[in-house]
């Protein structure tokens, strides 16, 4: 294999890594372009400006409105910020996240989505290692004050972000709706396609969040694929129920309604009653989603009676998804192709799936099989580099072992190959726990626990469920006589400002914790108990 190395170039006030003979290839193949997505923007709104691309309940952008209104917000954004700015937004599946995004986009800015479900802990940390300038984020949302825990946030950082509410009350903070009234539309971007234009946040083992950033280049290269090998066309239209914070969520609501022509439909909250409705209702052709996704989607459609005869793609994957699942699932649906796929916030959609309608064999058995990544198993680790590959981490430090000499990405998956195209993941060597979707790093939450004054050692393991995937164990031994709770431990984490989704969802208590000759805790021979002791 040729030995092809990255080096560090300065683009637009960011350090990223970058390969010569990567890009040249990318452009030479038209993976890569030399406009941006205002480009495409610009285009529809100028040739059809009552196209609709996105939907949220009652609300329907059009490709003139969205234009419109992205416009006006950038000259906000232009006037008080400069250029390679961060913009953030912590925002449910809303139209006007669309509107935010296309808007840092024109002001030639960067976008920093961040996962709503996230509380003070980890939103502090984020907002300060991007130096974020402006921070989108409901009232409320799920019960949640948002208003009220951003007081807190910005108290503790040295130079906070300017904090923008929407749909409600917005405290000492500033008013979406008063910002779009203020705004100036004299944008006139100038745009490189090679710049930073997205960094979100991924958890890895070490407990803190890293910044993957991606260019106009790689996420173009990212829709492009799609376009290509998931049947998609002009009009189609996509049931965008993960977050948009998640490279999934983000590139299906924001990206493919301009380069692929479609409609994304938006869900503020997942719920498979509602999903079949809006599936029906707005004759939704395609579907992507984690395993629980597809799992309450079969369930509800039995129970509505559908069998969703607009559906043509459903793709699966984030977490383990069963072959029973795929082929019961493909077999109910009218004409839907149902197909495993695998990627990363690194590497998004690194397979592509299997959607040839005959071939449920290896639809349901793999995970799918390569179109522009480049896939090697090194010692069976699960190594790739593409065009849709990302820039680097934002702090260079983090790439540490992460690439190996000849610039692939290191996924820290296993795999091997079944008849010779198609990936099949075998385990993950990295110690990440997948629940719903969600990216659960357990040394973080491990970190925290193990200050609890009646633990003495912790160790957070994820084992199988059948509803959301995985979910997180807390293995403790107790510090002394007194055992601590399960609900304990939850107010114990909830008040260190973590995020819902990585409490545990079941304790053990063990007198001590498997390890091997230096220490470690051999988190394996834990699984393979919990498994076996696990309730059907």
């Amino acid at each position: 294999m040729d030995t092809l190395t990255a080096e560090r170039r300065e683009i637009a006030g960011y350090s990223v890594r970058w390969d010569g003979a990567r890009a040249a290839n990318a452009y030479a193949a038209g993976h890569w372009v030399r406009g941006t997505l205002v480009v495409a923007l610009e285009r529809a709104a100028r040739e059809e400006p009552q196209r609709v691309l996105v939907i949220e309940g009652d609300t329907a952008l059009n490709a003139g409105t969205l234009y419109r209104r992205a416009t006006a917000l950038a000259g906000v954004l232009a006037s008080r910020f400069p250029a390679g700015s961060v913009v953030s937004f912590m925002l449910p599946n809303w139209h006007e996240a669309a509107i935010i995004y296309l808007a840092t986009t024109l002001a030639d800015m960067v976008a920093h989505p961040v996962l709503p479900s996230l509380r003070e802990r980890d939103l502090t940390f984020m907002l300060a290692d991007v130096k974020s300038r402006m921070l989108f984020i409901p009232a409320r949302f799920r019960g949640h004050d948002y208003v009220a825990m951003l007081d807190t946030v910005v108290s503790n950082l040295e130079t906070p972000p300017e904090v923008v509410v929407l749909r409600g009350d917005y405290g000492t903070h500033s008013k979406f709706n008063d910002l779009i009234i203020d705004a100036r539309a004299d944008i006139k971007p100038s745009l490189d396609p090679d710049a930073v234009r997205m960094i979100m946040h991924t958890s890895g083992t070490t407990g803190r969040p890293k910044g993957v950033m991606h260019s106009h280049n790689s996420l173009h290269a990212l829709i492009r694929q799609i376009g290509d090998h998931w049947q998609v066309e002009m009009r189609d239209r996509f049931l965008v129920a993960s977050p948009i914070s998640h490279i999934g969520g983000s590139i299906y609501a924001f990206e493919c309604p301009l380069l692929l022509g479609t409609t994304a439909v938006l869900m503020e909250q997942w719920n498979a009653t509602d999903g079949i409705e809006l599936l029906r209702d707005k004759r939704c052709t395609h579907f992507a989603g984690a395993t629980p996704f597809l799992v309450q989607t079969l369930e509800a459609a039995r129970m509505a009676g559908t069998r969703l005869p607009e559906l043509k793609v459903f793709i699966c994957g984030g977490a383990s998804v069963p072959p029973s699942l795929v082929r019961e699932a493909a077999d109910y649906f009218d004409r839907a192709v149902v197909t495993r796929v695998y990627g990363s916030t690194e590497v998004p959609v690194t397979t592509v799936g299997v959607l040839e309608p005959a071939d449920t064999e290896h639809a349901a058995e793999t995970d799918g099989r390569t179109a522009i990544a480049d896939i090697q198993l090194v010692e069976g680790e699960v190594c790739v580099k593409g065009p849709q590959m990302f820039l680097g981490y934002l702090h260079s430090e983090d790439e540490d072992g992460a690439f190996n000499d000849n610039g692939y990405y290191r996924t820290g998956d296993m795999g091997q190959w079944v008849d010779e195209h198609y990936l099949v993941i075998t385990g993950r060597s990295k110690d990440i726990i997948i629940r719903n979707g969600e990216n659960i790093a357990p040394k973080e939450v491990e970190d925290l626990l193990v200050q609890h004054p009646d633990i003495k050692q912790v160790a957070i393991i994820g084992v199988p469920d059948p509803d959301t995937g995985e979910r997180a164990c807390a293995v403790i031994v107790p510090s002394g006589d007194r055992s601590p709770r399960l609900e304990e431990l939850g107010v114990f984490l909830s008040d260190l400002g973590i995020a819902r989704f990585k409490i545990p969802e079941r304790l053990e208590l063990r007198d001590t914790l498997p390890t091997n000759d230096a220490g470690k805790v051999l988190k394996h021979r834990l699984k393979d108990m919990l498994v076996e002791n696990q309730s059907p």
